[in-house]
């Protein structure tokens, strides 16, 4: 074995994963892994713990799958991670954790998010329960508003000392984000369904189709008995271009894109009731996580041409490297340097062109990145059929809106202390409701902040 390669994990094949919804990666198999966590050098102090949001023990974990001990290495997991199968799919670790790894210095890290989905499937392979309730259950009760990985995870850590715990979940499905914004290929539904039994089984209930703000203010839910409350109700505010024909129909937000697909099944229509428009050329604005999840359903929906529209050039692009290569193996095109400015559309009003302009790169913005600007005389045409805008999405504004308490950035955003906790007493926030990085794992970290900050202050007033 070489130290310096990382094992490959086996996938789906692109002219076969393209015709279908499946996970693309098919995790890796008991020798896999553990050939794979023999690489890790054990360091101490690991410095690869300190890229992590939730404070995994990474070399202990590790060490337990190179010997073989799978069972002691998912309990060290659940120690911090309540959802380490989602985790080892959708966590940027080469951003965190394995961007610290020591082999990184002179080869590839150790595999450690590959090695968190190894184990944490192992564990439903052999539907491995070890979840349950906290003994020690207190009287006082804590609401969780909003399913993502925000409020799972507070949820869960919660439960584990020993809150009665509510979920308050607007949809009719649990899982927030993690269910309407990230595809099957790169999440399966049942994982996360597995993931959420799993939390439930610490005694956590979840109320679906209750939008708080609108079924009950926070002031209801304190008058219920509520002693806490933590807010997570994520983003879900689609952001827009604000250039002439973007009503034109058959252009979407990344959010109702993903969401017909994802949670409301469209991509089955008609024997789901939720259609989409399956577009032959597709044209997808943006190119974050989010733009490329878009730009993949889109092929996995037949469209015989979709391209990745972005204002910069590649090495800006915020989207994980595995996801930039997993699209372009799947026929994804990308056009750099490029800027639209002008929807067309045809005599019945549907799309179908896009008037674009060339960009060159100028000095770093406040991102850091070059800042894009536009060549004098450089537009063109491109023909479309369906647009999918996905320039990022804002914080859900509704529970703000009924909560004037609340105190919001200009952007919307939820302004809390370095605990989580809002300017009202007992109230609690995290995830992309606040500022800060969107991902899940920032997110799952801001609620094991917000729980220890709930259990200090009802211990203590």
């Amino acid at each position: 074995m070489r130290k310096n390669l990382r094992v490959r994990m086996p996938r789906q094949r692109p002219e076969e994963r393209i015709k279908n919804f499946a996970e693309v990666a098919l995790g890796y198999s008991a020798e896999e892994a553990k050939e794979e966590a023999s690489r890790c050098l054990g360091c101490s102090p690991a410095p690869c713990k300190e890229g992590c949001p939730v404070g995994i023990d990474i070399p202990g974990f590790v060490l337990h799958i190179k010997e073989g001990r799978f069972d002691s290495a998912l309990n060290l997991l659940w120690e911090k991670n309540n959802l380490p199968a989602i985790c080892g799919r959708v966590c940027p670790q080469e951003t965190r954790c394995e961007t610290l790894c020591i082999l990184g210095k002179k080869g590839e890290p150790v595999a450690i998010g590959r090695l968190e989905r190894f184990v944490a499937d192992w564990g439903r392979s052999q539907d491995f329960k070890f979840r349950t309730p906290n003994p020690e259950l207190r009287t006082m009760k804590v609401t969780v508003v909003g399913s993502g990985p925000a409020g799972l995870t507070a949820a869960a850590d919660l439960a584990n000392l020993g809150y009665r715990v509510t979920i308050f979940e607007s949809l009719h499905l649990p899982g927030g984000v993690l269910r309407y914004g990230i595809p099957g290929f790169r999440l399966s539904k049942r994982i996360l369904d597995f993931e959420i039994e799993g939390i439930k089984r610490l005694g956590v209930e979840i109320r679906t189709n209750m939008l708080i703000g609108k079924v009950f203010t926070l002031e209801d839910l304190f008058e219920q008995g509520y002693k806490a409350i933590f807010i997570g109700t994520g983003a879900g505010l689609p952001r827009f271009l604000s250039i002439p024909g973007e009503n034109l129909a058959g252009i979407y937000s990344a959010n109702e894109f993903l969401t017909r697909v994802n949670l409301m099944e469209a991509h089955r229509f008609p024997e789901y009731d939720t259609p989409v428009r399956r577009g032959k050329k597709v044209t997808v604005i943006g190119a974050g996580n989010v733009a490329f999840d878009a730009a993949r359903v889109a092929r996995r929906l037949g469209a015989e041409e979709v391209t990745i529209t972005y204002r910069r050039s590649e090495q800006e692009m915020p989207a994980r490297r595995e996801e930039i290569e997993h699209a372009k193996e799947e026929g994804v095109k990308i056009k750099l340097l490029t800027l639209p400015i002008r929807f067309l559309g045809d005599e019945r009003g549907w799309v179908k062109g896009m008037e674009c302009t060339r960009m060159r790169l100028g000095k770093p913005d406040e991102s850091g990145r070059r800042r894009p600007l536009p060549i004098e005389g450089s537009q063109f045409i491109m023909e479309v059929d369906t647009v999918v805008v996905a320039i990022g999405q804002g914080p859900n504004p509704l529970l703000p809106s009924y909560t004037p308490n609340l105190e919001t950035t200009s952007k919307g955003h939820i302004l809390v202390d370095k605990d989580g906790a809002t300017p009202i007493p007992g109230v609690f926030a995290g995830g992309d409701i606040i500022p800060g990085e969107p991902t899940v794992i920032d997110a799952m970290g801001h609620g094991k902040r917000a729980a220890r900050a709930i259990d200090r202050y009802l211990r203590q007033g």
